[in-house]
């Protein structure tokens, strides 16, 4: 959550008035962190009360594929799922256009992030990210994940000349792996669906009554899901785990994190045989992803207010880990 496309108050004030029933703009503010869309704390008034939202304007998104994202969204508040609920204009319209580029505005989720989680954190991100899977099953839309295998083919060959001839075979020889895990048939008989596939801490919120004590928390909601798409369910798994389930060293998975995150999970959703046998490899696959992406916004950057890379690698430390599994 970046911003590359500043937005001043004076921008939206006329379209907030015209265009919404929320009262008037009082505040905007960039939001830090993340890289792919500029986001915006959006504070209005109405009958003397104060409302929040978030403002996304997508810099990568193209106006065809952003429905998808938004819809899901809708879906899934509808059923009770704690995600950001797309806000309709007068016209009933969720997607906008605000500076030439697409924009929409959400509910903004209450609580904090808890970027150190305990197993309390994990047991209720499994829980409800199971129940997120069951929810999206009837969902009618259907959109690959863009960044997938595909996206992955085409972008190693850009970051090769970056690297070491160590990581560069590692890198390799793993997207030659997950080709073809990806065309066997175990990985075309796993369970899919619409998939948040970025669920990182960062992602998540946390409600708390007591700010100093984390194992009152309940789960404040899901959000971000731009990275969203129709994908295995296990790999939507895969990707929470690595981030969630962190042991000390930032690289191994944490046993009583990844018991509590697994356990919870399977309580709602249970795992078949299939995929558990196919989870040595789906773990890989999610590391890849993101050393790759990592890879790609460190050496490719763009322009942006208030952006910083990641350290790429971090998921490289990942993927070598899982490797060891």
């Amino acid at each position: 959550m970046a911003v590359f496309t500043p937005i001043e108050l004076s921008d939206i004030s006329n379209w907030i008035a015209t265009d919404f029933d929320i009262g008037r703009a009082i505040d905007i503010r960039g939001i830090h962190g993340g890289i792919e869309n500029s986001n915006f704390f959006l504070d209005t008034e109405k009958d003397g009360k104060k409302y929040e939202y978030v403002l996304t304007i997508f810099e990568r998104l193209s106006a065809a594929q952003l429905p998808y994202y938004l819809e899901l969204m809708r879906h899934l508040a509808n059923k009770g799922i704690p995600v950001p609920k797309p806000l309709e204009n007068i016209n009933g319209e969720i997607l906008f256009s605000l500076k030439g580029k697409p924009a929409a505005i959400v509910s903004k989720l209450p609580g904090l992030s808890r970027l150190t989680p305990e197993a309390r954190h994990c047991e209720l991100v499994g829980e409800n990210l199971a129940k997120m899977h069951l929810a999206s099953a009837d969902f009618q839309r259907a959109q690959e994940n863009l960044r997938s295998l595909s996206w992955w083919q085409k972008t190693v060959p850009q970051v090769l000349s970056y690297l070491s001839n160590t990581q560069k075979e590692l890198l390799i020889s793993e997207l030659a792996t997950q080709e073809q895990f990806f065309t066997s048939e175990a990985y075309a008989s796993l369970p899919q669906g619409a998939s948040h596939c970025d669920l990182f801490r960062d992602n998540v919120l946390f409600d708390s009554q007591d700010a100093s004590d984390s194992s009152q928390d309940q789960l404040g909601g899901f959000f971000d899901f731009y990275f969203a798409g129709t994908d295995k369910w296990l790999f939507d798994l895969a990707v929470t785990a690595n981030d969630w389930c962190l042991a000390e060293n930032k690289q191994d998975l944490d046993p009583v994190r990844f018991k509590a995150l697994m356990d919870a999970y399977q309580s709602v959703r249970p795992l078949t045989d299939n995929e558990k046998q196919s989870w040595p490899l789906m773990v890989r696959a999610a590391a890849l992803r993101f050393w790759i992406s990592r890879l790609w916004d460190f050496y490719l950057p763009r322009d942006a207010h208030m952006l910083t890379p990641h350290d790429p690698r971090h998921f490289e430390n990942i993927l070598l880990s899982r490797k060891a599994i």
